[in-house]
């Protein structure tokens, strides 16, 4: 399902910032040499990351799936001078293409790239965090959504992509694990009293939270 017409999604993009020419070379470099380049993040939602990160102004960003490094390398433009951004993914296969990109950022020393289950990777951490994005395996969503929510401070946001899942989330005959745990995702969040939220149609979906207790 097409969310947004391509013509108005077109013009979008043609009206928002340029890519990095870092990540433009990452943007490339993804949909060339890895599968399912599609998990990017992309220059559109790129750049809104970044945007939303520069209005934060968050010391501590925890991403979960750092993919290629795209949306952490977008994210972390906002990072206060000694702030850094902890990002976390499973899949060993793309550490060493990722770390390059990662590497190669002037915001390097404020990235900590971690590889390993995100599940057992976020009770260690003592960080009060300012900024989560969640862009990794559906079905754990309401999982990781539950670990991290004591560690963001209040006032903080919570960013969680891949919502709307190509418009699947409103298809009542799709009924495959993926579809049916962001839908229940989706409620959980709508229902939860210890945050406010807004799903927001951008690119995949993206739902917005800020912690109020």
């Amino acid at each position: 399902m097409e969310i947004v017409d391509s013509k108005i999604a077109a013009y979008c993009q043609q009206h928002t910032t340029a890519e990095s020419p870092l990540l433009l070379q990452l943007n490339r470099d993804t949909h060339a040499q890895v599968l399912q380049p599609r998990m990017l993040s992309g220059h559109f939602q790129g750049r809104f990351l970044s945007m939303i990160s520069h209005m934060v102004r968050p010391n501590c960003i925890l991403e979960i799936g750092t993919f290629t490094g795209y949306s952490a390398l977008c994210l972390a433009e906002g990072l206060t001078p000694d702030g850094k951004l902890i990002t976390i993914d499973i899949n060993e296969e793309i550490e060493s293409f990722a770390s390059k990109y990662l590497q190669n950022s002037p915001l390097k020393n404020q990235i900590d790239f971690r590889i390993g289950d995100a599940a057992k990777i976020i009770p260690t951490l003592t960080e009060v965090v300012d900024l989560v994005f969640i862009d990794a395996d559906k079905i754990n969503y309401q999982k990781y959504y539950d670990l991290i929510i004591n560690k963001v401070r209040i006032g903080g946001h919570i960013l969680i992509d891949n919502v709307l899942w190509d418009g699947k989330i409103v298809n009542e005959t799709a009924r495959d694990k993926k579809t049916v745990a962001i839908r229940t995702f989706n409620d959980y969040v709508q229902q939860d009293p210890r945050t406010e939220n807004i799903l927001l149609p951008i690119r995949d979906g993206i739902m917005l939270a800020r912690k109020l207790t």
